[in-house]
C-alpha cells in the first residue's frame, strides 16, 4: 500500500462473528471463553501490518432496536440470538481495541454499518469546488481532505454500496482469517453484477434473506441486474412503468406485473438496504490517528489474557525469532555442505 493518509474502519460485529465461528473454543486463565477476543486481536494486528493505516476506528452495533426495526418488524427476525459465549467476549474485545489506542464508535438506533457509512463520508468528503477555487486564486495550498483513502474492513456485502472510486474501498475476508480481498468498483461489478451505486437498487428488487426483507417476489438477480443497469434506480423503473416509458423501456407483461404487485415491498426494501451516511455522531479525525499498536496498555492486556503468540507478533519478537531460526537453519545447511566436500 502506498504512502498516504489512510483511515481503516472496522465493522466490529461482522468481524466478531467471523472470528468466533472460525476458531475453536479458547479459554483464559480465569476459565472464560476468549476465542473471539484472540481472533479479533489477531485481525487488528494483521490489518495494521498489511494495510498500513495512519488512522483507525472500530464501529459496533448497539443492543437497542434500530430504525430499520421500526420500518419493518420482520427485519432480521430469522437471525438466531447471539451466543452467550460471544456476548460475554464483547467487553474484552473493546478493551483490547482501546488498549491499542483505537477509538470505538456506536449509536443507539443505528447499526455499525450506518456509523461506518457516516464516518466514511465525513472523512472522504472534499471541500466545495467554490472554496477550492478561492484558495487557488489566493495562492493557497489546496488540501482536498486530511484523509486520502478510506478502507472498510467487513464481511458484510451490504458495505459494497459504499465503495467510491479509489477513495473508499472495502477489504473483505475471503478464506478463514488469513486471506482477504480489496474491493474497488471493478471488483464489486465482478461479484454482484452491478456498480456500487446500484447495490441498493439491486437489493430493493431481490431482497435479502439474511436480513429477512423480501424485495419483489419473482424478481431474481439476473432480471434485477438488467433493470438497474439499464435504468439506474427503482424510482426511474416505476416512473416508466406508469406511462413515461421511453424508447429503451421494454418489459415482458410478466415482469411488469411482478414489479407493480411488489412496488410497496421494493420501496420498503430500498429503505432497509440503504446504509445511512447521516448518523448524528461526533467524529474527530485527529482521535483516530494511530502510529503503532504496540502500547504499554496493549502489552498489559495481552499478558493478562495470556496471548503470548500475539504479544510476540505485536512487539515484533515473532519476526525476530523467525529470522534467527532461518539464519540458524542456513548455517546448518552450509556446515553440512562443507562436510560433504
Amino acid at each position: 500500500m502506498g504512502s498516504m493518509n489512510r483511515l481503516v474502519l472496522i465493522d466490529g460485529n461482522a468481524i466478531l462473528h467471523r472470528v468466533y465461528h472460525a476458531l475453536p473454543p479458547l479459554t483464559a486463565p480465569d476459565g472464560s471463553i476468549v476465542n473471539a477476543v484472540y481472533g479479533f486481536t489477531s485481525i487488528l494486528i494483521k490489518i495494521f501490518n498489511d494495510l498500513k493505516p495512519t488512522h483507525m476506528a472500530v464501529a459496533f452495533d448497539r443492543p437497542e432496536p434500530t430504525f430499520r426495526k421500526a420500518l419493518f418488524t420482520g427485519y432480521q427476525a430469522k437471525r438466531p440470538e447471539m451466543d452467550t459465549d460471544l456476548v460475554t467476549q464483547i467487553p474484552k474485545v473493546q478493551d483490547v481495541v482501546r488498549a491499542f489506542g483505537i477509538p470505538i464508535y456506536e449509536k443507539a438506533g443505528f447499526e455499525a454499518d450506518d456509523v461506518i457509512g457516516t464516518i466514511a463520508k465525513k472523512a472522504s468528503m472534499r471541500p466545495p469546488a467554490s472554496a477550492m477555487r478561492e484558495a487557488l486564486r489566493a495562492g493557497q495550498r489546496v488540501n482536498a481532505s486530511a484523509i486520502d483513502q478510506v478502507i472498510i474492513v467487513t464481511g458484510d456485502r451490504d458495505m459494497l454500496q459504499l465503495v467510491e472510486d479509489e477513495r473508499v474501498l472495502v477489504y473483505m475476508p475471503t478464506k478463514g482469517l488469513s486471506e482477504a480481498k480489496l474491493y474497488g468498483e471493478k471488483e464489486v461489478v465482478e461479484r454482484l453484477g452491478v456498480k456500487p451505486s446500484h447495490v441498493v437498487e439491486f437489493k430493493a428488487l431481490v431482497g435479502d434473506a439474511s436480513d429477512n426483507y423480501p424485495g419483489v417476489a419473482g424478481i431474481g438477480p439476473k432480471t434485477a441486474v438488467e433493470l438497474v443497469t439499464r435504468h439506474g434506480n427503482i424510482r426511474e423503473i416505476y416512473r416508466k412503468i406508469r406511462g413515461d416509458k421511453g424508447d429503451d423501456f421494454k418489459l415482458s407483461d410478466t415482469v411488469r406485473e411482478k414489479l407493480l404487485k411488489g412496488e410497496e415491498s421494493a420501496r420498503l426494501s430500498h429503505d432497509l438496504a440503504m446504509i445511512r451516511t447521516d448518523v448524528p455522531i461526533a467524529f474527530d479525525i485527529s482521535k483516530t490517528h494511530v502510529k503503532a499498536l504496540d502500547t504499554p496498555e496493549a502489552r498489559r492486556v495481552l499478558e493478562t489474557l495470556h496471548f503470548h503468540t500475539l504479544l510476540k507478533r505485536l512487539t515484533g519478537k515473532e519476526e525476530t525469532e523467525k529470522k534467527a531460526k532461518k539464519k540458524e537453519e542456513k548455517k546448518e545447511q552450509n556446515n553440512e555442505q562443507q562436510q560433504l566436500f
